[in-house]
């Protein structure tokens, strides 16, 4: 798939300076070879080949697409407006380039679905489904095939032990429970079926086994779907350890490609962001020594990366530091905050040294904001995988933050609301949706009403 997807840019880059009549220079064999860079380093942690290609729906597919191509023309972008070479290039050449690219690498996705699937209806290849197991872990596997027609398979029957025969598990769905795991042995044997998933609960461990023995007489392809229903899972992921399978249930995104990906993005926003603040930021450090006595920068210490302890920035908004040892948030017209301080909080510029905090690796630009130590302590106590947050480093802007989840958490019900969805953005976390945040925060993120 990577070799397609290269073929098909480099063929679209081709076709287009051919239909405009313009010279292939040496420049376009660069923008050839970064532009394929670039793709292959943002579809890794968009998943674009981390799973069968008929495993995902051909919109789901293309929109996956769509956006590490957008990625691509702004990473093309911005490197020729940093260089100065946007002069050397077919403006037209491009634009009909980058318009091309994206159809030409969806449209050979679609071919391909199409054939497969024209090639298994000429030979009638319709896999039938056997799902041991006809509880919640069942239903969604057989939902999940019903709605992925490209597998051309079909749920033919559910088996389960405690659940009668003739039961409908899933409306919408003509498969029924036939009869219990003894049954469904013996119509394994008898050729009922192609292919049998296991969807039953981890209690059951035993009964796994000896179906699995008894199905060792069967000559048809069997599969375990894990049952993790019980488990709050932060990225879950397969992985192994010298062919030994493992499951990762409380994963961080940012790691291999993610990770490099993810720090890329922090330190190229980074730089650009303190280039174009460092005036203001020296103006209000100026207006802080003038306004208040004592130290520009507030430093303080919060839980980072795996819950260790560092060291955060900001602008002092107080006339007396706080002592982080004590839960002692901000409140609505606190005396400790001076009158520029309190400007600085609802516009949240007091957080603008954070940006060196990224560049030094501490925090990331988008992530779960960083709470006072006195504050974890006291809430990891409270709330079930409070500490998961620091799956990831402390960010800036957040997920919550765009959400109107900021502020003081002067209740237990607010302080759950917000790790609610820092885990949300650790679980679904990539490159677009920090985008995302980040857009978000530029709209509406950084005057807030809220802050005191």
């Amino acid at each position: 798939m990577r070799l397609a997807d290269l073929v098909a840019v480099a063929t679209t880059l081709w076709v287009s300076v051919w239909l405009m009549d313009v010279n292939w220079t040496f420049a376009y064999h660069v923008a050839l070879l970064l532009a394929g860079m670039l793709f292959l380093l943002t579809a890794g942690p968009a998943e674009l080949y981390d799973r069968s290609w008929l495993s995902l729906s051909l919109n789901s597919e293309a929109t996956q697409v769509f956006k590490v191509w957008l990625w691509v023309v702004v990473g093309l972008l911005g490197l020729a407006y940093t260089t100065k070479t946007t002069e050397i290039f077919s403006r037209r050449t491009i634009t009909l380039w980058m318009l091309l690219a994206p159809c030409s690498l969806i449209g050979w996705r679609f071919t391909g679905r199409f054939i497969i699937g024209r090639l298994n209806r000429l030979a009638r290849v319709t896999l039938r489904v056997a799902i041991a197991g006809a509880g919640p872990l069942g239903q969604q596997l057989a939902k999940a095939i019903q709605q992925q027609p490209a597998h051309d398979m079909a749920v033919d029957s559910f088996y389960d032990d405690f659940i009668e025969t003739g039961h409908q598990p899933l409306p919408g769905l003509a498969a029924t429970v036939r009869g219990t795991l003894d049954r469904m042995i013996d119509d394994a044997r008898n050729g009922a079926f192609d292919v049998i998933y296991l969807a039953l609960p981890m209690r059951a461990e035993r009964r796994i086994s000896e179906v699995l023995d008894r199905l060792s007489d069967a000559p048809l392809p069997v599969y375990i779907v894990p049952d993790l229903f019980a488990y709050s899972l932060m990225n879950a992921r397969m992985s192994n350890i010298a062919g030994l399978p493992l499951i990762n249930i409380y994963g961080t995104p940012h790691t291999g490609m993610g990770g490099i990906v993810k720090r890329l993005e922090d330190v190229l926003l980074s730089l650009l962001i303190l280039c174009l603040v460092s005036v203001p930021m020296l103006l209000i450090a100026l207006a802080i020594k003038i306004s208040s006595p004592g130290p520009v920068i507030f430093r303080q210490h919060r839980y980072g990366l795996g819950g260790e302890r560092v060291e955060v920035w900001k602008f002092r908004t107080m006339y007396v530091l706080e002592n982080d040892s004590t839960i002692r948030q901000t409140t609505i017209d606190d005396p400790r905050v001076t009158p520029f301080g309190r400007l600085l909080r609802r516009s949240s510029l007091d957080e603008l040294p954070q940006f060196i905090n990224v560049l030094q690796g501490h925090m990331s630009i988008v992530g779960p904001r960083p709470h006072a130590v006195a504050h974890n302590e006291l809430y990891r106590r409270q709330i079930p995988g409070y500490m998961l947050r620091h799956l990831v480093k402390p960010g800036i802007t957040g997920w919550a933050q765009v959400n109107g989840w900021r502020g003081e958490t002067d209740t237990l019900d607010k302080m759950e609301k917000r790790v609610e969805y820092d885990l949300a953005y650790i679980r679904h976390w990539s490159l677009w949706f920090d985008i995302k945040i980040i857009l978000l925060t530029m709209v509406h993120g950084f005057v807030h009403l809220r802050a005191y």
